[in-house]
């Protein structure tokens, strides 16, 4: 294999999920030494990287779907991907299997996490399309740290059922919050019972999200973390300032955020 790019080190992949045609999940381990301390924190995201045709090292930031686990001398990561088929890195991960190799990246960014949700939410609302959901289940993986909130509202928009990731997981941990996570999916291409139709701005616009999730959301105790499709996070940034809230900054409170790194 080509030399390792600085930032980088070489990790094992070992498990495999594949949810459709062309949605799944990698499980890689790699030497606990090669990152910081803690490895990372719940909502970050990393890099992944592989060599094209070329000989060349493709880079593509992904969110960890778990937190941080330790075993042994490894950490363990999980990545959600879609193959997209005239993009550079997906290919390659899509001919992936556990066993292999693969670069994963050793800095850890982003500030979509729970320390970054000013004291006074006490509703914390993720709003995610396809892949964006990942940061949000590693985030409702700690449930220690999101005991400050009275209600956690995971919203996973896909096209169709089979996109809708995790669903054992997610029934897992609505048990464990005990009816303070309320999962409310949308699916825009096909009726699926007990999902909404549509897109994430609309259904926020015209209330219908509120309701399923039996939670309103307010200016004084709500907050919105956003991620996924970059036309989703555009729309709904516009619906929520209609609505009356501000984009969170870290020198002014607001009560929506948002990672640019698509």
């Amino acid at each position: 294999m080509k030399d390792t790019p600085l930032g980088f080190v070489k990790s094992t992949v070992i498990k495999r999920i594949d949810w459709d045609d062309h949605l799944f999940s990698l499980r890689v381990q790699a030497p606990a030494n090669a990152f910081p301390t803690p490895a990372f924190t719940a909502g970050q995201f990393s890099k992944l990287a592989a060599l094209n045709e070329q000989g060349e090292w493709v880079r593509r930031a992904y969110s960890m779907v778990n937190k941080p686990h330790l075993t042994d001398d490894q950490i363990e990561l999980e990545f959600l991907v879609i193959e997209i088929p005239d993009g550079k890195l997906t290919p390659l991960l899509g001919h992936i299997k556990e066993g292999d190799q693969i670069l994963v990246g050793t800095l850890p960014a982003g500030f979509m996490t729970i320390d970054e949700v000013p004291e006074t939410a006490t509703d914390l609302w993720m709003l995610s399309t396809g892949t964006g959901i990942g940061p949000f289940l590693s985030i409702l993986e700690e449930v220690d740290q999101c005991q400050r909130f009275e209600h956690l509202v995971l919203v996973h928009a896909v096209r169709t059922k089979a996109e809708l990731v995790y669903k054992d997981k997610i029934m897992a941990l609505m048990k464990t919050y005990q009816g303070r996570l309320r999962y409310v999916p949308i699916v825009s291409r096909e009726d699926v019972s007990g999902a909404l139709s549509g897109r994430i701005p609309q259904r926020l616009q015209d209330d219908s999200l509120a309701k399923a999730a039996h939670v309103e959301p307010s200016i004084e105790k709500s907050f919105f973390y956003l991620c996924g499709n970059p036309d989703m996070i555009h729309d709904t940034r516009d619906t929520l300032q209609q609505m009356g809230y501000k984009k969170h900054l870290r020198r002014e409170a607001g009560q929506f955020s948002f990672e640019n790194y698509w």
